[in-house]
């Protein structure tokens, strides 16, 4: 099982490699507007994932806004660190 920070240090490595057939590397490339997009894409569908599905769709719906989320964050440059001193 994979943790928070597991795929973050994941993602981070990748964008690190540029491996241009990364879809985490095309992603940050594409830059915070594209980013953005898909998560309030995969916000929506957490929403009605949890009001209309399964909590097992649910929570592969919020696994999915976790790791845009975290794409995110590499693509502002911040750290975990920088989000957990906000929680």
């Amino acid at each position: 099982m994979k943790r928070f920070e597991d795929l973050f240090e994941e993602l981070k490595d990748k964008v690190k490699q540029q491996d241009p057939s990364s879809s985490t590397v095309r992603a940050v490339h594409e830059g915070t507007h594209e980013i953005g997009k898909k998560i309030l894409e995969e916000a929506g569908e957490v929403w009605m994932a949890a009001n209309h599905e399964s909590p097992e769709r649910t929570a592969e719906e919020i696994s999915q806004l976790i790791y845009h989320i975290q794409v995110m964050m590499l693509a502002c440059d911040l750290s975990l660190e920088d989000v957990y001193s906000h929680l």
